[in-house]
């Protein structure tokens, strides 16, 4: 499982985009909303899964995307289900850590 993360620094916080790597590059698209989750946005850095579960618990600002990312967030307790929103079958969450 490998994800594609792009970490950068945001106000005294590390912010931390992550998706799954196989959506990189590709535009997910519902009814009139288009998103596309960008190589300048998610894109930097190719990681495994316990690199990124090291990047998940050590960021404050979190930007998810796809079922694989999200899940595993969730699975550390980072998240919740709650706050998972779904755009063409895709999960997308946002967090943010104190």
């Amino acid at each position: 499982m490998q994800f594609s993360v792009k970490v950068t620094e945001y106000q005294k916080n590390t912010m931390l985009n992550i998706c799954d790597f196989d959506l990189l590059g590709k535009d997910i698209v519902q009814d009139d909303l288009t998103m596309n989750i960008s190589k300048s946005y998610y894109g930097g850095k190719i990681v495994n899964k316990g690199e990124a579960e090291t990047l998940l618990k050590t960021s404050s600002i979190i930007n998810m995307v796809g079922k694989n990312t999200v899940s595993l967030s969730i699975e550390l307790g980072i998240g919740s289900e709650n706050g998972v929103k779904v755009i063409s079958g895709v999960p997308f969450l946002i967090v943010f850590q104190m």
